[in-house]
């Protein structure tokens, strides 16, 4: 056997294996399911809980050995449109009051690109390899996978691809054709992506797809004409390779089959179809079926799709993504390759296609992606599809944090803690401070805080580090307090920052970016800390509805060109979507209400509300999501008496 071999595919003479860490997945968000699905749920085993679809953000490398335990052997269609040769897969534009820029990759795509990418051509190979084995483990034995790559890399993988899933496993290359025409200069110009098909097993899934003929193709694929019916037919043989014995053909009586063939009908079939008048005999006495026209749905699919293009600038479909693929392309795939009810991955999630569609056919579906925007730009997708059944959004949140630690600063708990502080707080560039419970360092005149890994910032923290600040006058001349998190409990941008007004503290809260787990970003300071976003609410209760008023929205603009910055005025237009919980029980969001914009429209309502059932005391949370993908929530108690 032919073997691609590339740097980094063997260590020790063994071909190395792809992380198999298994963390637990944290749902965020749970979205469209009714409260009566919710109490059900609730009170639910996991194993008997209804299913829920779901958009899971993070790392691959994590989220693939994650899905494992529950999934392996039970996907029957995976897609991947896996990143070609170019960063710009992570790009996309903006529009703000009529203004667009382009959000360049965050600093954690621009990682997962070099890490793709940056020792070349191997890097890719290995990091394919991976996942093509992980993919493969997730398939259900009547699974099968479509690798849509391009020009850059297609050959190399498909050499992959036959050496984990076997070349006996290969079934089709296709070929579509995404455009007319593309002027290349100096070469024939590339309208055309490859994808690769291969199943697991012998026992995959296969619906065979028809077109409708034009009366052209007609004319050519059916040129013979019956002369008692008039209708349009094709002359089909009714033999095939193999061995069978002679069947009687009427008066013609009993005939052979041509050497190393067999009559492919049953003798039944064969007198039917005699008195049916379907069978004929050529000039040599060799009997053929008449395959008419009208009896077949049209013209099978092949490997050469012709039929739809990408999505073009003036398509209703349009999302302002750059790798975003038409409906009509995944469409294709999923009729032929599952059915309904059955379980679709697509592991580079992008705008969403794949869920939109698999929700639409109604099959069950996955789907993954590193980039915020594209997680957010999946979920307001699948909103307004209409009556979508109830998905989650999921990540995997601190288990991810604690392994990172765990494993980077050791097993010794103490000291494992303190290497981090001084981890954090050189990516930060503050100088360590000694001899303190909760004061860790100090940058440029201001003291900072360092979050644990494995729980959010709280009030009751942001009052311990007040109250440490206030007792030593060392520290206490500082301007102020910087405090970093991986998270923040609900509201404390505004509660909290209130709180350390009131006792003369000037704090920042500052998110630790999910960067700092990637060794690469580190190693090449591509670390940035921004602070939290605030929002700010009004909310009037009468009876028992409750009304949710915005009132404001700072976010960090630091992303957003200075220019675009200067021309909007109204604070509304940074706010991309929001949505509400009226009843918060304090673990998953439940959208219970929502407003978000969309290419048609581009204005948000500002204001809600809501009847509760029932007196009682209630918390709502509201969570917001700005241009750029990143969310902010604001949690409050009401009473309704």
């Amino acid at each position: 056997m032919v073997e691609l071999t590339w740097e980094g595919k063997y260590r020790d003479g063994k071909k190395v294996a792809p992380l198999k860490i298994t963390l637990p997945f944290q749902t965020v968000e749970t979205i469209n399911e009714s409260v009566q699905e919710r109490q059900r749920n609730m009170f639910a085993a996991a194993s008997q809980a209804e299913w829920r679809n779901r958009i899971i953000w993070g790392d691959k490398k994590y989220l693939l050995p994650s899905l494992l335990p529950e999934f392996a052997g039970k996907v029957n269609l995976i897609y991947i449109d896996p990143p070609f040769d170019t960063g710009a897969n992570f790009s996309f534009q903006v529009e703000v009051e009529g203004e667009q820029f382009t959000k360049e990759p965050s600093i954690i795509e621009q990682k997962a690109y070099r890490d793709t990418w940056g020792k070349g051509l191997d890097s890719y190979l290995q990091w394919f390899y991976e996942t093509a084995i992980l993919l493969r483990e997730l398939l259900a034995e009547d699974g099968s996978i479509y690798v849509h790559l391009d020009w850059h890399v297609g050959h190399y993988a498909k050499a992959v691809l036959d050496e984990v899933f076997g070349s006996d496993n290969f079934l089709n290359e296709i070929i579509w054709r995404r455009a007319y025409s593309h002027n290349d200069g100096n070469r024939f110009g590339v309208i055309t992506d490859t994808i690769y098909w291969y199943r697991k097993t012998s026992n995959w899934t296969y619906n065979k797809i028809f077109l409708p003929r034009t009366d052209d193709e007609t004319i050519i694929e059916y040129p013979l004409v019956d002369e008692k019916t008039g209708k349009r037919y094709k002359s089909v043989s009714m033999n095939a390779a193999g061995q069978g014995d002679a069947k009687v053909f009427g008066n013609k009586g009993s005939l052979k089959p041509p050497v190393g063939r067999h009559w492919i009908w049953t003798q039944e079939r064969i007198d039917q179809a005699l008195k049916e008048d379907l069978i004929f005999f050529s000039s040599n006495d060799t009997p053929r079926y008449k395959q008419f026209a009208d009896n077949i749905e049209g013209k099978q699919v092949q490997n050469l799709w012709t039929d739809f293009m990408a999505v073009s600038s003036r398509s209703n479909e349009l999302l302002s993504y750059p790798t975003q693929k038409p409906v009509a392309l995944l469409e294709r795939i999923i009729k032929t390759s599952s059915n309904e009810n059955d379980l679709i991955l697509d592991c580079f999630c992008g705008s969403g296609t794949t869920a939109a569609v698999a929700e639409k056919l109604g099959r069950r579906w996955i789907t993954c992606d590193l980039g915020r925007f594209a997680i957010h730009t999946a979920r307001k997708r699948l909103l307004s599809i209409p009556n979508v059944k109830p998905f989650v959004v999921q990540n995997l949140g601190k288990y991810e944090r604690q392994a990172w630690q765990k494993d980077e600063f050791g097993a010794n708990s103490a000291q494992r803690i303190d290497a981090y502080n001084k981890f954090i707080l050189e990516l930060y560039n503050a100088e360590k401070l000694n001899g303190f419970a909760w004061l860790h360092g100090v940058k440029n005149g201001r003291v900072v805080h360092v979050g644990a890994v494995d729980s959010p910032v709280t009030l009751g923290d942001v009052k311990a580090i007040i109250l440490e600040w206030k007792k030593n006058l060392a520290v206490a001349q500082s301007t102020g307090i910087d405090i970093l998190g991986w998270e923040f409990a609900l509201d404390i941008n505004e509660t909290a920052k209130q709180q350390a007004a009131d006792a003369g503290v000037d704090a920042r809260f500052v998110l630790i970016p999910r960067e700092v787990l990637e060794k690469k970003a580190v190693e090449q300071g591509d670390i940035q800390f921004f602070e939290l976003a605030a929002l700010f609410t009004e909310t009037r209760i009468k009876n028992r509805e409750l009304q949710i008023e915005l009132t404001n929205f700072i976010a960090p603009l630091d992303y957003v060109p200075q220019d675009i910055r200067e021309k909007i005025k109204d604070w509304k237009s940074w706010i991309d979507y929001w949505a509400v919980d009226f009843d918060f029980k304090g673990d998953t969001f439940h959208n219970q209400w929502q407003s978000y914009r969309t290419r048609k429209e581009r204005k948000i309502e500002v204001a809600c509300k809501h009847t509760y059932p029932a007196a009682g005391v209630y918390n709502v949370q509201i969570k917001v999501i700005d241009i750029l993908g990143n969310d902010t929530t604001k949690t409050f108690q009401i009473e309704i008496e």
